[in-house]
């Protein structure tokens, strides 16, 4: 069997033993782009999912803007490590000193401590990005800047809006301009009016079609609304191992550890560098980036050393599970070894929870620790959503294994990590209060 027959049946196999209504996979290798499809876009139309079908692309939207925000770099009309105020004077978050010193790079690298689920409507209009950044005057802190990692979508807006002001441009045009029409990608876009010209898919929850295509308001672009090809999305990342979009050694950069990262399994994360996830496949070093948008799920993996590159669009059903299943057997091929699934051990953990016992909070949420019981509930502004009580089972002296967690995780457990005075769930640092 050929290496392409080989990667079509995985992909027809492992879809339907998932329940994913459609998928499409692109892959790199020896310098060419093969491309496969699989199933439907949207179960209630029947339509069929193609290689030119478009995915939205959820938070993989910031490595977009980060090579936007590192063209500027290489053009020298940005200093990464600029404060964000000297860039944008009326730039204002909650905290005073954390305004004072958010740095871009900071931004770039999710360790700005601003709280990322922060999603203001401020309208269809050109001008929703700058009001975005003025509504961010209410944005609080997770943690301090600098102080440790926590994923933070709010940064990239802010990171949009940087893009803005220096190019005289929206963010939309920006991308398009600098990234977008120079390198071809034909099959790559951020308006939802842009998307109508193309096969696009439809996300579901529950085996049904989404009742809303996209829930994002146009404000989070540069943060999760890319909408694009499984082999656009490959381009992209072509592009960064031709060095054809950004200089050598601002490729280099981009690929740099700026953080460690505790939770090193809810994005399979080593760490963090500018834009890009970093990832150990034991012992091959790995960059990429997950996303989810409004039922649809994006896996990015790159193999610099090997100049692999595999992108997985789907849009609903077991995606996680799929894509370990997709991603493991794949890269597997070219000799690279992934990290065992996360899972308890086979023989029960005692773990002495004193030190963990009590309540962590970050921004519109409140996290309660008793015993190997969590409570996670959302409060103030994110009070709408319901909470969640969670039975942890221990994986290693500060890591547990969370039950009960819903459906978002495909019936895996989801990781909470102890670390810094903080705990760790969905990658954001909640420190602790009491």
């Amino acid at each position: 069997m050929t290496r392409t027959m080989y990667a079509q049946n995985l992909l027809d196999t492992l879809r339907a033993e998932h329940d994913v209504p459609g998928a499409t996979l692109a892959v790199l290798v020896d310098g060419e782009i093969h491309e496969f499809a699989s199933g439907v876009l949207n179960t209630g139309t029947g339509v069929e999912a193609t290689t030119d079908s478009v995915f939205q692309l959820g938070s993989v939207a910031k490595i977009y803007t980060a090579t936007l925000v590192m063209s500027l770099v290489d053009d020298g009309l940005l200093d990464l490590d600029a404060r964000v105020v000297d860039v944008l004077p009326d730039f204002r978050v909650a905290d005073p000193d954390a305004t004072s010193k958010i740095t871009v790079r900071q931004l770039l690298s999710h360790t700005s401590g601003l709280s990322g689920d922060f999603q203001p409507d401020t309208g269809r209009g050109d001008d929703c990005i700058e009001k975005y950044v003025e509504a961010c005057v209410k944005l609080g802190q997770d943690v301090a800047p600098g102080a440790t990692v926590s994923y933070s979508g709010a940064g990239y807006v802010v990171l949009g809006r940087i893009v803005e002001v220096l190019t005289g441009t929206t963010w939309n045009q920006a991308l398009a301009d600098r990234v977008l029409t120079p390198l071809g990608l034909t099959h790559t876009m951020t308006l939802p009016e842009e998307v109508l010209r193309f096969r696009a898919a439809t996300g579901h929850f529950g085996g049904q079609p989404t009742p809303v295509w996209d829930m994002m308001p146009r404000a989070a672009g540069p943060a999760a609304a890319v909408c694009a090809s499984a082999g656009d999305v490959v381009r992209l990342a072509e592009a960064h191992l031709d060095n054809a979009v950004l200089k050598p050694e601002t490729v280099a950069l981009m690929q740099e550890r700026q953080v460690d990262v505790p939770d090193k399994w809810t994005v399979s994360a080593d760490g963090w560098g500018l834009g890009w996830t970093l990832y150990d496949f034991t012992g091959t070093p790995g960059i990429g980036h997950d996303g989810a948008a409004t039922g649809q799920y994006t896996y990015l993996r790159v193999i610099p050393e090997k100049g692999i590159a595999i992108a997985l669009l789907t849009n609903g059903g077991g995606a996680r599970p799929l894509s370990s299943a997709i991603l493991r057997s794949l890269l597997g091929e070219f000799g690279v070894e992934m990290p065992p699934p996360f899972a308890p051990p086979v023989e029960p953990l005692d773990v002495d929870m004193t030190p963990y016992n009590g309540v962590y909070k970050r921004e519109g949420v409140v996290i309660t620790i008793d015993g190997l019981k969590a409570r996670y509930e959302f409060v103030d502004d994110m009070a709408i959503y319901p909470s969640m009580d969670m039975e942890l089972v221990p994986v290693a002296p500060n890591v547990f294994a969370a039950t009960g967690a819903g459906s978002s995780f495909q019936d895996d457990f989801m990781p909470v990590v102890f670390e810094n005075g903080c705990c760790y769930i969905g990658m954001r640092a909640a420190p602790k209060i009491s």
